[in-house]
């Protein structure tokens, strides 16, 4: 069986709906959660569904072989990121090759890059007249939001939309696409 580990900052919906979605699956499971936010949602949804919690620090995120040591031990063979806002340490990313992947709020390359996430995302599609928004999930490499597009799936924007109604949309093609994304990837 294959492990995840899942890095999230926020309130862990993507977490939790890829908990679910693979919960009884022979092929994978969510084996840890990697937060670096002690007041974080997804703090809740490691307790509440008994997944292993691994706390990060600003300080302990300088030295990755720590989380690296972890994450073999653990026997973790894929990195999820939902909501990571840490830029992932190159020994990671290395460690991990093709078997790390993001989720990001917007149809890449447009609306990446530091500082482009969540409500900030929506507020820049809205404000630059965009017709059409969506996800990307795309591999992980040393530069935020450019690595290699795996998927990418849209939704229309509105006239009247707001990044919170933008949002609600997003969600839903995240909470649809990701996990069978992943699912399709393992089976590579």
């Amino acid at each position: 069986m294959i492990k995840i580990a899942v890095f999230a900052s926020g309130s862990g919906t993507n977490a939790d709906n890829l908990i679910k979605y693979f919960t009884g699956k022979r092929q994978a499971k969510v084996a840890m959660i990697v937060c670096n936010k002690p007041e974080a949602g997804v703090v809740q949804i490691a307790h509440t569904h008994r997944v292993p919690l691994v706390m990060v620090s600003k300080r302990s995120w300088q030295y990755p072989e720590m989380l690296l040591h972890t994450l073999k031990s653990e026997g973790i063979d894929f990195i999820a990121l939902a909501g990571f806002l840490w830029k992932i340490p190159l020994a990671i990313i290395q460690a991990y090759a093709s078997n790390i992947v993001n989720l990001h709020p917007s149809l890449l390359p447009e609306f990446g890059g530091k500082g482009m996430y969540g409500a900030h995302v929506h507020e820049a599609v809205i404000q630059a007249g965009r017709t059409t928004s969506g996800i990307t999930i795309h591999q992980v490499n040393e530069a935020y939001d450019e690595g290699a597009i795996l998927a990418q799936f849209t939704c229309p924007v509105f006239d009247t939309d707001t990044p919170a109604s933008l949002a609600a949309r997003i969600h839903e093609l995240e909470y649809q696409h990701y996990p069978e994304v992943i699912a399709s990837l393992l089976k590579q």
